[in-house]
This record gives structure tokens, sequence and C-alpha cells, in this order.
């Protein structure tokens, strides 16, 4: 379909922008467009070639990358490069929108959702943009003024015309339930003991290094508790400090151990990457981890309990903001990354697990904040926002 779509999706980079605008393309599919109608404009850097590729929807990738936040002499250099590869962007982005001649403009943040969402401005084509962090992005807020409309994930954002449609996250987290059977068939599929209380801890596909040392602390403190476990997703970019030559799934950590099998002394389990997260939150008590937009939202929707430690230096501090919606609503502790070590970190723990009360009422406060339907909610907005078509043309 060469001629006009009914939206252009632009912006991507990241699994936390590309999850919300796919999940959104989708519920617009479900409403009726056509797959071919509904066109994404992302980067060909990161990660949207393998995350676009065989879905169906058609996509242009653009060159360049983003401004690097530093007056460093080689972030200076690295800027000035940026630019000239944002030039051509901004060309190829107009190139784009008049050739697509779209009805709407979705921009999901990342510095691929600029040339297009300049071209919307420039030529009339209506905006809408979807921020799904407590804090708009730098994209957003230059292009806010101009949106028709703005899908955020949380109440208070400052977007203009914000609506809040939540954040959409992968169907298999909507369906995560927490009853004792389900608990334990989950433990037993992580290869953990199905009747102990289980923290999962994990900072991203990379991983977060000091979130990795701070719990092999901890397991040096609980290595003799038999009434813990641990399921640590240490993330790719440290985890050849930590393989084994035995299968990853319970590969021991320095100083960890084998995980024990006669149930004296903390169960560990340690592996690289989990791609079952659904099934990790159902076996989790309590999680510890980053306030990354889409971590925060599954949290919340599967309803689990956290410790969040946001990543320091992200920019405009959102992980912070992102933490603090949770910790709001009763569902989340938040520990500075910086203030965070073993000792801390055990104390907080330990007063959780030991409270099952305040577990449950953090679940609940958890679950309360979550919405299944935000990829449907964000759809509605994109649609009742779409320029109408021309008498004749679809």
């Amino acid at each position: 379909m060469s001629g006009e779509r009914f939206a252009l999706v632009a912006g991507g980079g990241t699994a936390g922008h590309l999850q919300p605008a796919l999940a959104i393309a989708e519920a617009l599919v479900e409403d009726g467009h056509a797959r071919e109608s509904i066109e994404f404009v992302g980067s060909t850097h990161g990660q949207d070639r393998a995350a676009l590729g065989g879905r169906g929807f058609p996509f242009t990738l653009l060159p360049g990358r983003g401004i690097v936040r530093s007056l460093a002499p080689r972030a200076v250099e690295a800027n000035l490069a940026s630019l000239g590869g944002l030039l051509v962007a901004c060309a190829r982005g107009f190139g784009v929108v008049i050739r697509a001649r779209p009805r709407v403009v979705v921009s999901v943040g990342g510095y691929a959702s600029l040339p297009a969402s300049l071209a919307a401005v420039v030529l009339g084509v209506p905006l809408v943009l979807v921020n799904v962090d407590a804090v708009p992005g730098a994209a957003n807020r230059l292009f806010g003024r101009f949106a028709r409309a703005s899908a955020v994930g949380w109440a208070g954002n400052p977007l203009p015309r914000a609506v809040v449609t939540g954040t959409p996250v992968r169907a298999e987290i909507t369906a995560v339930t927490h009853g004792g059977p389900q608990r334990r068939a989950a433990r037993r599929m992580l290869g953990m003991p199905p009747d102990r209380p289980t923290v999962a801890v994990f900072g991203g596909s990379l991983g977060a290094r000091h979130l990795n040392q701070v719990v092999d602390d901890l397991v040096d403190r609980w290595k003799d508790r038999d009434d813990r476990s641990i399921y640590h997703i240490v993330g790719r970019r440290d985890w050849d400090g930590y393989a084994d030559p035995g299968p990853p799934s319970t590969a021991p950590g320095p100083g960890a151990g084998p995980a024990p099998t006669d149930g004296s002394g903390l169960h560990l389990t340690r592996v690289p990457y989990e791609d079952r997260m659904a099934v990790v939150y159902t076996a989790a008590d309590i999680a510890v981890c980053r306030a990354g937009a889409m971590t925060v939202a599954e949290l919340a929707v599967a309803g689990v309990p956290s410790v969040l430690v946001p990543l320091p230096g992200a920019p405009g501090d959102h992980q912070t903001a992102n933490a603090r919606v949770l910790e709001g609503a009763g569902a989340a502790v938040v520990m500075a990354d910086e203030l965070m070590d073993a000792d801390r970190l055990a104390m907080v723990l330990d007063g959780l697990l030991g409270d099952p009360d305040r577990l449950g009422s953090m679940a609940r406060a958890a679950a309360s904040m979550g919405r299944s339907d935000a990829a449907a909610a964000g759809a509605r907005v994109v649609e009742a926002n779409a320029r109408t078509a021309a008498r004749g043309r679809r």
C-alpha cells in the first residue's frame, strides 16, 4: 500500500518506546484498520529493525542517533556528527509524511520521533503523543504544545491535553495471577522451591552492575537462610562474570555456591536473561529492580510489590518519577542507588518478607494502579484525533 496511511507511528530505539507503540498499533488493527495502513518510522540504531521485522507493518528506518547530554570533548564531537545525521533524518522524515499522507502521526518519543513529528507540525497533520514515563521525554516536551492530545501512562504528567490511558504491556503480563497453586507452579518452572518466599532481582536486558554487586553481598549475608529464595536475572552485559560450565538456569555466582538440594541454606538461581517475565512475576513475593516505564507498568498490572532502585543519571530523572508513582500508592519502596548496599537492602527485604499483611497490601495497591486496557485506550485517543478522511478515500 503505497498511498495514504491511517497512521505513522514515529519513535523507537528502545523497548520502552517500541513495546507501547506496537501494542497501540495492534489495538488499531483490532479496531479494523488494515495492518499495512499503519507505518512505523524508527531508527537504524537500536532494536527497531529486529522488533518490527515480521510483524506485517511497513516501516522506514532513519539514520542518525540522539544527542549525548554531556560537554565532554568526545560527547561534543559525537553531537556534531549527530546533527548532520539529524538533518538527513529530517529530510527523509518529511519525505515519508508527504508520501504516506497519514491521517495522524503518533509520536512515542525518542530520537526517531523528531523528524516525523516536525513534519506533522509543519504540514498540518494531527499529532498525538504517547508518553509512558511519569515525566515527558525531551522530544515530547518539544512537541507537546502542538499535539492534539497526549496519551500518558500516569496522572500528573504535565504534557498539554493529557489523557491518562495507562502504559500498554504484553498480554501475558495482564494474565498474571498470584493464587497459591499458580505461584508454586511458576516457581517450579523457574527451578525454585515452591514454598519459599522468593525475591526476583533484575535490571533490564543488559543488567544493572551496582544492583548485581549489592545482590552478591546480600547472597553472602543470606547464605545460611533456609527461608529465602533469590531469582537473579543478571543481564547479558555482566553474565561472563557469573557464568558456570553448568546449565545457565542453575549457574551459581561468585561466592554463592550451588543451589541447595537438602533445604539447608539460601536457594539462588542466576540467569543471564529471562523472556518468561510473566512466570517471574507470578513466582515472586517481591521484586528488586530499576524503575523504567515498562517495568513499573508491568509491576502494577501484575500486582507485584517492589523495591525500586531508579537508574541514576537517567534523562530528566524519569526513573525516580516513575518509582514515586508506585511509592505514593503504597506499592513500592524507593531506594536511591547511591545509598543502596546489602545491609540496607537486607533490612528492607527482611521487614517486608516478615510482614505478609503489608506485602498483600502492597500487591493490591500495585494492581490498583495497573491498566490492562491501556493499548485499547491509547488507540482510542489516536482515532479520536485523526484527521477525517476525505470523501471517497480511506
